[in-house]
C-alpha cells in the first residue's frame, strides 16, 4: 500500500494575542468584588467532574488568578453545605 502526503501535513496553531480569561466582563479594574464568589453554585458546578473533582486549568480554560479563584470558591461552598465533598 502507499501512503499518501495527507497524514504528513502539519497544521499551523493558531497564535493567540493577548490574555486568556474565562471571565473577560469580571477581570476589568473596574469590577467590584470578587472574581467568583462561593454563591455562584451552578457557575461552580461548571467547573467540577462528575466525581466533584475540580477541573484542570487546561480542561476548564481558566488562568493562573481564576482558577485559584474558583477553587477558593468551592472550598467555601463544600463548607457551607452548598456543593458536595465527593461525588454520586
Amino acid at each position: 500500500m502507499m501512503r499518501t502526503d495527507n497524514n504528513k501535513k502539519k497544521k499551523k496553531k493558531e497564535r493567540r494575542t493577548g490574555p486568556v480569561t474565562r471571565f473577560p466582563e469580571r477581570a476589568k479594574k473596574d469590577w467590584i468584588g470578587p472574581i467568583i464568589s462561593f454563591r455562584e453554585v451552578d457557575l461552580l458546578r461548571k467547573f467540577m467532574t462528575s466525581s466533584a473533582k475540580l477541573m484542570s486549568r487546561k480542561r476548564s480554560g481558566t488562568n493562573a488568578q481564576e482558577q485559584a479563584c474558583i477553587k477558593n470558591a468551592i472550598k467555601q461552598a463544600r463548607f457551607m453545605a452548598l456543593l458536595p465533598y465527593t461525588g454520586p
